[in-house]
Parts: C-alpha cells; sequence; structure tokens
C-alpha cells in the first residue's frame, strides 16, 4: 500500500511504501484529498492520551525547575547566601540544561523516546529529594545540575513524541497541549510551591515536587509506548496507527543515524538555523517577562509583591486560551480544509512575532493597566510563535533527526534567551528604568521575522545525507 504525494503539494516531500516485510498488517484508512475534511470517528484517541501524558510532564517539569524561586530567600537564610551567591545558584540549572539539549538529543534519536525519558523522569526525581536534604552549598548547586541534565530531553523528546503520534493536520493542537505546560506553571506552580513551603518548610517543599515527580515516573513507565508497540500490545487501533502514519507521521522504526554524522548534516541546514535563531529572538521577550516582569510592576508600578505575582500570571494565563484557539484548533482546522501547510504555518509565526512587538507599547506608558495590556498581548503573540515553531523540528528534521533537530533549535533558543536577564539588568542600571528593555526586545523580534521569512524557506521535510546523496547522482547522470 502506498500514499501517493499530490504533484503540487510542497508540504509532502516523499511517498511511504508499507511492503510485505513489515510485521504489522494495515487495513486502508481513506485519506482525503486537499479540502475535504477528513472522517475521524472511529479512529481511536490514544495519541491524545499521549498528550494529555506529554503535558503533564511538561507542567511538572517547569514547577519543579521554578520552585527554588520561591524558596530562594529560605535557602539564603539557611546557608547564609548572599545575593552573588544564591544568583550562582539559581544559574547553576541552566549551564547542564544548556549544554546537555544537543547530547539528549542525539540519545533520543539513537535509543528512542521511551528509555531516554525514563532514565530522566528518574533522575529529575532524585534530584527534588536530593535538594530537600543537602547540607551545603556545594551540593545545592550539584543538585540543579543533575536536575538541568535531567530535564535537557524534554522539550526535543516532545517533538520527537507529536512526530511519531499526531498526523501533520493535528500537530497544532498536539502542540499546543505539552507548551501550555510550561505557561500554565507559571500560573499555577508558584502558588502550590509557595503554599508546600509555608505548609513544610522549604525542604518539605522539594520532597512534595519529589514525590510527585516520582508519581509521573511511575504512569510514564505504566503508559507511554511508540506508536506500533502500543498496537502490538493492543493498546492502539489499528486504524489510529494508520491514519497517523498515512497523515504523515515519522516512523519510529526507520533507520537510525549515526548521531554525529547526522548532527553534523543538521548543523548545515539552512532551514534549522532560520527555524531556531527565529526563535531564540522571540526567546529573549520571553526570558525577560519571565525573569523582570514581577520586579517592572514592583519598581516602576508600585505594586506590592502579592499583586505582583498575580499579575505576573495573569498575561501567561490568557496566553494558554490563545494557544489552544489559534496556533491549535484553528491552524489544524486550516491544514484539514486544504490550506498549505508552509503558507498556514509561517503566518501564524510572522503575525504572532509582530503582536509580540507590541511589547514596546510598555516602554511609553506610566499607566499600569495600559502597560498590562500591551505585556499581556505581547505574550500572546510570543505564545503564538512559540507554539508553531516547536512543531516545526517533526515537520522539517531529516528521518530519524527529530531529537536533534529539535536539540540545535531548542539551544540556540536558550542561549539567546537566557541573555535576556543579564542585558535587562545593564539596561535598568543605566538608564534607571525598563524602556530600553522593552524596545530592545520589539528590535530582536523583527530581527526573528527576518530569519523565519528569508532564512528558514519552505516548511518541507529535508531529505537524508543518503536521499540528497542519491538525488546528487540521479541528476548527474541524467
Amino acid at each position: 500500500m502506498e500514499t501517493q504525494a499530490q504533484p503540487d503539494d510542497p508540504d509532502i516531500t516523499k511517498a511511504e511504501t508499507l511492503t510485505g516485510t513489515d510485521k504489522l498488517k494495515f487495513t486502508p484508512v481513506e485519506v482525503p484529498e486537499p479540502g475535504v475534511k477528513p472522517n475521524r470517528k472511529g479512529i481511536g484517541k490514544l495519541r491524545w492520551g499521549i498528550a494529555t501524558l506529554l503535558f503533564f510532564g511538561v507542567l511538572i517539569n517547569y514547577i519543579d525547575r521554578s520552585s527554588i524561586a520561591v524558596a530562594e530567600g529560605h535557602i539564603r537564610d539557611d546557608f547564609g547566601l548572599s545575593a552573588a551567591e544564591m544568583g550562582v545558584v539559581l544559574s547553576s540549572f541552566g549551564w547542564s540544561y544548556v549544554l546537555m539539549q544537543i547530547p539528549a538529543g542525539l540519545l533520543l534519536d539513537k535509543i528512542g523516546i521511551k528509555w531516554v525519558f525514563r532514565v530522566a523522569t528518574i533522575m529529575w526525581s532524585l534530584s527534588c529529594f536530593l535538594t530537600a536534604i543537602i547540607s551545603g552549598t556545594g551540593l545545592l548547586i550539584l543538585a540543579r545540575i543533575v536536575l538541568g541534565i535531567a530535564e535537557a530531553p524534554i522539550f526535543p523528546g516532545a517533538m520527537k513524541m507529536t512526530g511519531y503520534w499526531f498526523p501533520r493536520s493535528e500537530r497544532g493542537t498536539a502542540t499546543a497541549v505539552f507548551d501550555s505546560g510550561q505557561r500554565l506553571s507559571n500560573v499555577i506552580g508558584f502558588p502550590l510551591v509557595a503554599v508546600a513551603v509555608v505548609s513544610f518548610g522549604w525542604r518539605g517543599a522539594f520532597v512534595a515536587m519529589g514525590l510527585l515527580s516520582l508519581a509521573y515516573v511511575i504512569v510514564f513507565f505504566w503508559k507511554y509506548r511508540d506508536p506500533k508497540e502500543s498496537y502490538r500490545k493492543g493498546l492502539m487501533k489499528q486504524t489510529e496507527l494508520t491514519y497517523i502514519r498515512e497523515g504523515g507521521a515519522q516512523d519510529e522504526d526507520a533507520p537510525r543515524p549515526n548521531p554525529l554524522s547526522n548532527l553534523g548534516y543538521i548543523l548545515k541546514q539552512r532551514k534549522v538555523w532560520g527555524m531556531s535563531i527565529g526563535l531564540g529572538c522571540a526567546g529573549y521577550t520571553q526570558w525577560m517577562l519571565l525573569t523582570w516582569l514581577p520586579g517592572y510592576l514592583q519598581s516602576e508600578m508600585g505594586m506590592n509583591i502579592m499583586s505582583s505575582g498575580i499579575f505576573t500570571a495573569l498575561p501567561w494565563l490568557i496566553a494558554v486560551a490563545v494557544e489552544f484557539i489559534f496556533p491549535g484548533w484553528l491552524l489544524d482546522h486550516l491544514m484539514r480544509i486544504g490550506k498549505s501547510g508552509t503558507f498556514v504555518r509561517k503566518t501564524f509565526i510572522i503575525v504572532g512575532m509582530l503582536i509580540a512587538m507590541t511589547v514596546m507599547g510598555a516602554a511609553f506608558t506610566d499607566n499600569v493597566a495600559w502597560a498590562l495590556f500591551w505585556i499581556t498581548l505581547g505574550t500572546c503573540g510570543i505564545t503564538i510563535s512559540f507554539c508553531v515553531t516547536n512543531s516545526l523540528p517533526a515537520l522539517i528534521a531529516p528521518e530519524g533527526g527529530v531529537g536533534a533537530t529539535g536539540s540545535v533549535m531548542n539551544t540556540v533558543n536558550n542561549l539567546i534567551g537566557t541573555s535576556a536577564p543579564i542585558v535587562t539588568g545593564f539596561v535598568v542600571d543605566i538608564t534607571g528604568g525598563f524602556n530600553g528593555a522593552f524596545i530592545i526586545c520589539g528590535i530582536l523580534l523583527g530581527i526573528g521575522i527576518f530569519f523565519y521569512t528569508v532564512v528558514l524557506g519552505p516548511i518541507v521535510q529535508i531529505p537524508t545525507a543518503e536521499e540528497r546523496k542519491a538525488a546528487e547522482l540521479a541528476a548527474a547522470s541524467e
């Protein structure tokens, strides 16, 4: 059985043939022509259970990494740390997290999602328990470094998982589901950790985080299998497996390339750099808001700590709703009625970046209501661009290379993003306010639009190195 690509469809680059050598027997599922809404009744919904599992993984992951910020004052008092020393502790997570992005992606491509995630979830649970029992600053830093290593695979793995489990026409909603976990962590994570710190002390709070993570470990071991394994074990309908495969999902049984040579090949691809730097320019603004928005509301808008906490969460809460409506449901709807994937996805990304640029409006007002309006609007724009971009590695990566492609993107994004707190701090010290910081965000978002539009190009799958060589030899022989 073969799925034929339409000759004039730029978003489908390969026809996939299922031969008699496959261990599985496939029953054909109607693949609708462009412009026809697919009939998904009776296909099965296991893929959405996997998306929900991934959502909770991202949510717990982000609560774990941010919980130290809530307990920061108590930890400083217990260990007698200065603000500078505590800054080193707070940043230590990022050291290993960024350094391990690419190795994590290579492991995901070589070993697979199931075992990399199993080991990673165990490690991040142990890191929480270790933090609860440490007795010195050095061990505290070590626990944070372990947490950074353990959590490095989460986003490259999430991108690879959606590539396995979802047809191209459902990637928008699937990505919105897992991406919303990091945004909701800003809304519910801080209050939950704060309650735990007040109720049990900071060490007890980390024990609670460890238990929460351990519960996720058990559920992940119990529930997660790759699509074909799920089918073989009777967990998944045959029609659902065929539906996602014929809809453009990547094959988890595809030959796994040599990790280092594949990484070198991916690093040479213009599309990867356009996507990665474009996201990094959006990531700069996201990091700036995550780290400095409470301080801005307190120092320039005169809010107290409680009010600044509430109004810091508000933009992200609204952004989650926007994420499910626009880059989630609407994007997938447009794909299902036959719109070009490249046109739809790039339109959402660019419109999102343009909306995000409105964050500069906060630089030109002293009114707290207007400042929050512009910040909330900008946050929604960033969320739209982030959500769509997080679906791209599974769409453009060469077969077997989603993990490496996603990890390159995440590395570049975090390298650019983590500069935002430092740059913002210098700008505030030099100018005495945040106006310049918001303007810098707008400029970088404009640069990001250039990389998304000019450098990224069409959103099509990059051929593998072997496919490219074969095509070049065939062209040379003609």
